[in-house]
């Protein structure tokens, strides 16, 4: 993450970053007033997902979107092109929903592998769809895999996914595995009084295996708004179940952008034979977005400079209606410059995203 020197601290607050674009500096980067640059794309390539997850969605599911509402492949495409090439967006997670169910994501990734300045590509997925399609994405280009999963028993699976389904994203991240698509990340949510003990389990299973566990905070994302702060489990009881079995040590390399806080597990080797880690996501309690490197793309061809904003800018329209890829990567711009400083999700009126994850993507 590459911040600028605009005279003012790029660090959470209150604040409302400015929308008047006329300080902006001569920079063709998605930069914002805050100092910040954009280049990790986050691009959501459906709302729908094959699982139902009692954080994040309804049993009987959401209303989806309008299939000519989504973005073609070919619009996508064109998009990550425009980021990549213009933008100088580095580094591309494509997200849902759940992405696989996506029947052109290996045309997608495959696209965005032959683009001059080759972005490197991951996705985040549930797996249910990996073991027919990681052979597939690993030759298209496509360079490793986030799975979320967060038991590993089989009936607290079926009962927070409301699907009994964990055998087949065990299946899809041995094959994820065969066909190279490494660092494999753990993406883990705990929930009290449902899998709230599974820490230590989660990450002795996953230093065996030699996947790099992350449990995050629960955040206030979920479709039925429901979300309490004083239900969530904190990064600190996150550690210190964890230190109940392992020896953490924080990892002193250079965070970047990167969400997750690391931690060494001393004696243990991750898949590259380096020291293996676990990484704590605490985006409510250690907010992090004084060093935010995210733009995001949600299925409809909308920008969200912050997972938590409330409002959108629309590319879809340029994009349909003849905009020059100058003016779509223009627009990009004024879209992020307008970013604020922090989520707020402290600030006494913070205000839930009227869209829920599935919709604006991971």
């Amino acid at each position: 993450m590459t911040a600028l020197d605009l005279g003012v601290p790029a660090v959470p607050g209150a604040a409302t970053a400015t929308t008047d674009t006329s300080g902006r500096p001569a920079d063709a980067r998605l930069v914002d007033s805050w100092g910040r640059v954009a280049t990790d794309l986050r691009v959501s390539l459906t709302d729908r997902c094959n699982l139902r997850c009692t954080y994040c969605m309804p049993a009987e599911g959401l209303e989806w979107m309008p299939t000519e509402q989504a973005l073609t492949d070919d619009e996508i495409v064109r998009l990550v092109r425009i980021a990549v090439e213009q933008l100088g967006v580095q580094e591309i997670r494509f997200t849902g929903g759940e992405p696989l169910l996506r029947k052109g994501l290996e045309d997608i990734v495959a696209a965005t592998a032959a683009l001059p300045h080759r972005p490197e590509m991951s996705v985040t997925t549930n797996a249910l769809g990996l073991t027919r399609r990681a052979a597939g994405l690993a030759a298209a280009g496509l360079d490793r895999v986030n799975v979320s999963l967060d038991t590993l028993r089989r009936d607290r699976f079926a009962e927070i996914t409301r699907r009994d389904r964990l055998d087949d994203v065990l299946s899809g991240l041995r094959a994820a595995r065969e066909h190279g698509l490494d660092p494999i990340k753990i993406n883990t949510v705990l929930m009290p009084g449902l899998n709230d003990d599974e820490a230590p389990d989660l990450l002795a299973w996953a230093l065996e295996e030699r996947y790099e566990l992350r449990i995050i905070e629960q955040m206030p994302l979920d479709a039925g708004h429901s979300w309490q702060r004083d239900r969530m489990i904190t990064a600190e009881q996150v550690l210190a179940a964890l230190r109940t079995r392992f020896t953490l040590t924080e990892d002193t390399a250079d965070r970047g952008g990167a969400p997750a806080e690391r931690f060494l597990v001393d004696g243990w080797t991750g898949h590259d034979g380096a020291p293996a880690k676990v990484g704590v996501i605490a985006s409510v309690t250690r907010p992090f977005c004084g060093n935010c490197d995210r733009t995001r793309l949600t299925a409809d061809g909308q920008v969200r400079n912050c997972l938590f904003a409330r409002s959108e800018n629309d590319l879809r329209g340029l994009l349909r209606g003849g905009g020059t890829d100058g003016e779509i990567a223009d627009a990009w711009r004024v879209a992020m410059w307008g970013k604020k400083p922090g989520h707020g999700i402290d600030d006494p009126g913070f205000l839930q995203p009227d869209r829920p994850m599935s919709a604006i993507g991971g």
